[in-house]
C-alpha cells in the first residue's frame, strides 16, 4: 500500500514524554535504541545530543523535511481543534491546557526538523515500518513503540500486534509499547489474548505502571524482556 503524506496527521511528542511514558533511566538512554512509529517526534533528536544512540523508523521519512513541515502547518489547526471537543478524554495536570499542549508539541517537531535532513543522512531517520525492520537480531538493546500498537487496535489485528511484537523482540532485547489504550481512552481489545500469547512463547511479560498519563487511565505500558 502506497503511503500518502496526505493521510498523515503528523503529531509529535517530546523527549521528555518519552522518557515518562517509557519509564527510561539514565542507564536506559545510554542504551541502543529503536523508535518505532516516532513521526516527528523530538526524543531521537534531543537523546542524540545528549550522548545517546537512537534510531527512529516510520513511513513518513520517505518525505523531505519540507514537505513534512509543510503537513504540519496543514493539519496543526485541526488536531488543536479535535483535542479541545474531545477534553474530556484526558489528563490536564503536567500539560495545563490545549494551548501548552500545542506549544510543547510545536516545539517538539520543531526540534524534529532541525535535526531531521541530517539525521537521515546519518542514518538516524529511516523510512520502515511494523512489522517488518531492515536491522539484524538484537542489533538495539531496547525497542519502543509509541501511540501505534494497542492503540489502533480497531485497524490493526491481533496476529498483526503479534507478528509486530515479535520482530520488536527479534531486533532488540527488550521491547516497552506504550500507552495500552485504543482509541476513546479504553483498554486494548487485543491487550490479554496479546498478553496471555507472549508468556506462552516464553517472554518475561509485564504491565507497568508509568510517570505520565495525558489519557485517562492511560499510564501503562507493556514491557517484553527476550530471556
Amino acid at each position: 500500500m502506497t503511503f500518502m503524506l496526505d493521510k498523515v496527521v503528523p503529531w509529535g511528542r517530546s523527549f521528555t514524554e518519552y522518557v515518562d511514558m517509557f519509564a527510561l533511566s539514565d542507564d536506559d538512554l545510554g542504551k541502543h535504541i529503536l523508535g518505532c512509529g516516532d513521526g516527528p517526534s523530538s526524543f531521537n533528536c534531543i537523546c542524540t545530543r545528549k550522548g545517546g544512540h537512537v534510531v527512529s523508523i516510520d513511513p513518513l521519512y520517505k518525505f523531505s523535511a519540507a514537505e513534512i513541515q509543510s503537513r504540519i502547518k496543514d493539519t496543526y489547526a485541526e488536531i488543536i481543534e479535535q483535542t479541545a471537543k474531545n477534553k474530556h478524554e484526558f489528563v490536564w495536570n503536567t500539560i495545563s491546557s490545549v494551548e501548552q499542549l500545542g506549544a510543547v508539541r510545536m516545539a517538539a517537531m520543531n526540534d524534529f526538523l532541525s535535526d531531521y535532513e541530517q539525521g537521515r543522512k546519518q542514518g538516524c531517520y529511516i523510512e520502515s515500518q511494523l512489522p517488518n525492520l531492515p536491522f539484524a537480531d538484537r542489533q538495539f538493546d531496547i525497542a519502543l513503540s509509541s501511540h501505534f500498537l494497542f492503540l489502533y487496535s480497531s485497524q490493526l489485528s491481533e496476529e498483526f500486534h503479534v507478528e509486530s511484537i515479535y520482530e520488536l523482540c527479534r531486533v532488540a532485547t527488550e521491547a516497552r509499547i506504550f500507552p495500552l489504550l485504543e482509541l476513546g481512552s479504553k483498554k486494548s481489545r487485543h491487550l490479554q489474548k496479546i498478553y496471555d500469547i507472549l508468556q506462552q512463547a516464553g517472554f518475561t511479560v509485564s504491565i507497568e505502571n508509568v510517570a505520565y498519563e495525558f489519557q485517562k487511565g492511560g499510564n501503562e505500558m507493556m514491557r517484553v524482556v527476550v530471556d
